[in-house]
């Protein structure tokens, strides 16, 4: 009874979701997301999107885009409410596309990041190129700067958005990444899987809870995959960007939050390309943002925690150069 209620559950969200409207090509209103399908099919579905647009839009200039991924078995709509960015873009004047990744009938959505996870990563499905035509389809039907394309992604949705800044780094003006690694390797003979090495600098912004056990800051085994998953740690994963982006090695330690939080930041780097690491502790493997720290004890240094906030400030002061 319980497993049917369940499913119920999930078949009532899926109906939902894909009751919204389609984002029009004249003039659509805000603020307001959509839901839009783009002519890329995996078995029986088309791949599909949300897509959030701020209030009045159509009198700025264009406008800058984020691109925000969902977690392994996980949705656009529960990154959308999770990540807060919708409310952000309403205040701050962009736009956010929450792509959704593959499943069956919208339910399990994952995706295929070169090492992980699961079906998409095992069949070869082509998240990198449905992320470019996500973005293609949105520039068509609104105003967007295309020097200002931005990208975060939530663990398996993060080690896409690293896999898709390493190929397509010429289309990102920005990175940041929760909870995602560049690289892990099954148990046996395996070899590492890794990313490419990307064709520029990219500024990038890493956040990793230190008690996250599925994808564990300091590298190595995952205790809650069954023990048979090994991933890079975040400081080589930065380390990866560092030397891309060919930075000063020493970097600027801080602490913020009566010590709850550990930030350092490489300087000097290539076209002013700087990396941050935000390490958090006691932070389990979930968004820190205010869907989960608003309801924090006060006396909690993470209360009221936004990464979306940090996300967002480090990316406005980016933009693509020609």
């Amino acid at each position: 009874m319980k497993t049917m209620n369940i499913l119920m559950c999930a078949m009532l969200m899926v109906f939902l979701v894909n009751c919204m409207g389609s984002l029009p090509k004249e003039v659509p209103s805000g603020p307001k997301t959509y839901k839009n399908k783009i002519d890329m099919q995996v078995m029986i579905s088309r791949r599909s999107y949300l897509v959030h647009v701020p209030p009045a839009y159509e009198t700025r200039s264009p406008l800058p885009l984020v691109v925000a991924i969902h977690g392994a078995f996980e949705t656009a709509k529960d990154m959308e409410k999770r990540s807060g960015f919708s409310d952000l873009a309403d205040k701050e004047g962009f736009a956010v596309v929450y792509p959704n990744g593959f499943g069956l009938f919208g339910l399990l959505q994952h995706w295929n990041a070169g090492h992980c996870c699961g079906k998409a990563a095992a069949d070869g499905i082509d998240d990198v190129g449905f992320l470019v035509e996500v973005i293609k389809d949105v520039k068509k039907r609104l105003p967007i700067n295309p020097k200002r394309i931005y990208m975060v992604g939530f663990s398996n949705g993060g080690m896409l958005a690293l896999r898709f800044a390493a190929e397509k780094t010429d289309t990102l003006s920005a990175l940041a990444t929760v909870a995602a690694t560049i690289g892990s390797t099954t148990a046996g003979d395996e070899p590492l899987w890794r990313m490419p090495n990307p064709v520029a600098p990219l500024p990038l912004i890493f956040f990793h809870g230190l008690a996250d056990e599925a994808i564990p800051a300091q590298g190595g085994i995952s205790p809650m995959r069954g023990g048979d998953l090994s991933f890079v740690s975040v400081g080589d994963s930065a380390d990866f960007w560092i030397r891309n982006n060919s930075c000063h090695p020493d970097p600027i330690i801080e602490e913020i939050r009566n010590g709850a939080v550990h930030i350092q930041t490489w300087q000097m780097c290539r076209q002013d390309a700087e990396v941050m690491l935000y390490l958090m502790e006691n932070w389990e493997h979930v968004w820190p943002g205010l869907h989960y720290t608003a309801d924090l004890n006060d006396e909690n240094p993470l209360k009221d925690f936004d990464a979306a906030a940090i996300i967002w400030d480090f990316f406005k002061s980016t933009y693509r150069t020609p």
